[in-house]
């Protein structure tokens, strides 16, 4: 096993809740509930931030939790250590060239491992649809508490659709202002194709208005409906 120690980024007070909130309505979609991707539209929604967070969130509250980078295209989980090289990763593991347990990681972070996507394939689709993601993915299942999987952004490339047929259920990340309804509608009903059960949407990229934001993950369409009407009920909680 691969030892790393990774970046971590300080967090504000309602961004934290606002995980612990996303982890909540996630448990409470069922107990069989147990492995899940997440996707978006396009690149550049946030995805791979919200798999993290959302990941570091299960492990803080003490599950033990495998994150696996199935982005093979455009990996941007590697940006995220910072001490120990990683040598090996899913991509290795998926030709037959190691074994999962040296493709993985055990972080600085207790209870939370991660498996990074490695080089860049060149029939990324196919590997992720061979019996090895799949026995990757029973094995995890029967070792860890939660298993999250980090997928290409379905409006681009089918990969997730391949990867959602062995998991528990989906979450669509969606950048608030950047995205259609029609276009999420599209992802949607690809998902639905594929036989995933859609967990939710989490609206990313948001700005409250005043004084509260949820930083960079959180945005403006929040504060403009959602803040006026619970700030007229209910007064601007925390601040």
């Amino acid at each position: 096993m691969q030892e790393i120690e990774l970046k971590q980024e300080e967090l504000d007070f309602r961004t934290r809740e606002a995980f612990k909130t996303l982890r909540t309505n996630i448990d409470f979609s069922g107990e069989d509930v147990k492995v899940i991707c997440v996707t978006s539209c396009t690149p550049n929604e946030g995805k791979s931030s919200i798999s993290f967070e959302l990941a570091k969130s299960y492990a803080q509250m003490g599950k033990k939790v495998l994150l696996v980078d199935a982005d093979l295209r455009k990996s941007v989980m590697r940006q995220r250590h910072k001490r120990g090289k990683v040598r090996l990763g899913l991509v290795n593991y998926l030709v037959g060239k190691t074994e999962f347990d040296n493709a993985l990681c055990s972080t600085d972070i207790k209870n939370l491992y991660m498996v990074f996507s490695g080089p860049v394939p060149p029939n990324p689709s196919e590997l992720l649809g061979n019996n090895r993601f799949r026995k990757m993915v029973e094995e995890a299942r029967k070792n860890y508490d939660m298993v999250i999987i980090d997928t290409p952004p379905l409006g681009s490339v089918i990969d997730t659709a391949v990867v959602s047929k062995c998991c528990d259920g989906a979450v669509m990340v969606i950048a608030c202002g950047e995205i259609s309804y029609h276009f999420a509608k599209k992802i949607k009903e690809q998902l639905d194709v594929a036989g995933c059960r859609i967990l939710g949407c989490v609206l990313n990229k948001v700005e409250l208005g005043g004084k509260g934001y949820y930083g960079k993950y959180y945005g403006r369409y929040y504060g403009k409906y959602y803040g006026k009407y619970y700030g007229k009920y209910y007064g601007r909680y925390g601040e």
